[in-house]
């Protein structure tokens, strides 16, 4: 049950406008509450168009379009979606078709600085484009916010934006009855607060620091995996073609009772599985023997509230966000095995087969994420061996030649899973000692910087809520 808050009660004025309206849901709005509030600062407010520019005003999507997709780099962008734009680490973006699309819609790619907000379906996510997304294309689902650098910071429009204030606002703006919509024009008139231009600067410049970590950490996690391929003397796996390869008929031999499935025998697959094994290795089985290779626990979920023994329990597409958005259940009526052991790799066991699906992608739990409960829809590859680390088996599980690996071991129906006979089978590269530290201290490296992200992001929200607290206090009291 939702209730109004003490420190922002509803008001007799706030009746007076809406014709003494008596349904509780007008008033108990996050929108509603946060226009009055800003409506109280005794600060100067600005419309959100009177600080943006570039195309159509600094505030577009734009429009529907074919979308034509490629395989090679050279002749495709790599291409954002309403979703996507979540994501931590966006190695794996589908590439768009450069000639036949991107060229011809060049406002859509995105520029450091930018507010991107869904604005299809679930409205109102919200992210910061950094440096090193300079390149990437964004669908007609995701509203892009351009500020004007002489008018405003961009670290400072993107927290409030995201803020308690600003989220509830634009979402209040959203139309239609299934799927949810927001245009330019819905959010052009949100007031924005402008504070002391010395704070302003300070809240951006968090947000520029968290984008830079931001922008290691992908460069981290990318360069572990190709120092663990280089190192192995394996380079032909980093770039390994998988389209270009595919053959339109096999013979397979050495059919055993484990699998007669066709996809498990794939042979480009198979040529990966043999180029792994052609380096001195151990088999995933062997090095998990001592952890885990298997599924969480099954269990009924008993929803909770934050701050009364909950905890946020995280499902496979959410896994790979930036901030998760999951679930809030009881930690005490769950079983203990919902939660992960520090470097833990977690890989989405069921699903389907579609290019752009998280089945078997390959995320990592330590630092921050140790917090979160986990479904039983992950696969848990826990190192039971000291001398490899869930770190390095990271680098190596992230990889596009692992994917694919995996992949090739789907069975099941229409939800697939992981062949537990052949994921036990899958040979990992035994590196020298310093060479595998080297390449999980890159990983861990990578993840702090993550986690630091994330404390200078919420800095930044603190400042801004601050100073609203301190100016709403000498404002009007409506």
């Amino acid at each position: 049950m939702k209730i109004a808050s003490r420190d922002n009660p509803v008001r007799l004025s706030w009746l007076r406008e809406q014709g003494l309206r008596l349904k509780p849901a007008t008033y108990l709005s996050g929108a509603f509450e946060a226009r009055k509030l800003l409506e109280r600062l005794s600060v100067r407010k600005e419309p959100l168009a009177d600080l943006t520019a570039g195309y159509n005003g600094g505030i577009f999507n734009g429009p529907k379009f074919s979308r034509v997709y490629v395989n090679d780099p050279r002749y495709g962008v790599p291409f954002l979606g309403s979703t996507d734009m979540m994501e931590a680490d966006l190695t794996h973006l589908p590439l768009l078709s450069r000639k036949k699309v991107a060229e011809k819609l060049p406002y859509l790619r995105i520029n450091p600085g930018m507010t991107l907000i869904s604005c299809s379906g679930t409205v109102g996510r919200m992210s910061y484009v950094r440096k090193d997304m300079a390149e990437i294309w964004s669908s007609q689902h995701v509203m892009k916010v351009q500020p004007n650098p002489g008018r405003v910071p961009s670290g400072y429009l993107h927290t409030f934006l995201r803020s308690r204030f600003g989220v509830p606002i634009v979402t209040s703006q959203a139309y239609g009855s299934i799927v949810q919509h927001i245009e330019p024009p819905h959010i052009a008139g949100l007031p924005v607060p402008r504070f002391d231009s010395a704070l302003e600067q300070e809240i951006h410049e968090l947000v520029e620091e968290a984008a830079a970590l931001r922008a290691e950490f992908q460069s981290g996690v990318s360069g572990a995996t190709e120092d663990l391929f280089r190192t192995a003397g394996l380079e032909e796996l980093l770039d390994f073609g998988w389209h270009g390869k595919r053959q339109l008929w096999f013979q397979p031999r050495r059919l055993t009772a484990t699998s007669l499935r066709a996809l498990n025998y794939e042979p480009r697959a198979q040529r990966i599985l043999d180029a792994l094994r052609s380096v001195d290795h151990v088999t995933l089985g062997e090095v998990c023997a001592g952890g885990q290779l298997g599924s969480g626990a099954r269990f009924k979920r008993i929803d909770a509230e934050p701050g009364h023994g909950a905890v946020c329990l995280i499902g496979q597409r959410q896994g790979f966000w930036i901030r998760p958005e999951g679930r809030w259940i009881s930690a005490r009526l769950a079983p203990p095995g919902i939660f992960a052991k520090d470097e833990t790799v977690m890989i989405p066991s069921q699903g389907t087969l579609g290019e752009n699906e998280v089945f078997c992608r390959a995320i990592f739990v330590t630092g921050s994420w140790l917090q979160y409960a986990y479904t039983q829809h992950f696969l848990r590859v826990v190192s039971g061996t000291p001398e490899i680390s869930g770190a390095y088996l990271f680098a190596l599980l992230r990889s596009e030649a692992m994917f694919r690996v995996l992949r090739s071991m789907s069975t099941g129906g229409k939800q697939q899973d992981i062949h537990e006979g052949l994921r036990a089978q899958i040979p990992v590269p035994l590196l020298t000692a310093p060479d595998r530290e080297r390449i999980a201290e890159t990983i861990r490296t990578a993840y702090r910087k993550r986690d630091e992200a994330d404390e200078k992001e919420d800095r930044a929200l603190e400042l801004l809520e601050e100073a609203v607290s301190e100016h709403s206090k000498t404002g009007k009291t409506g």
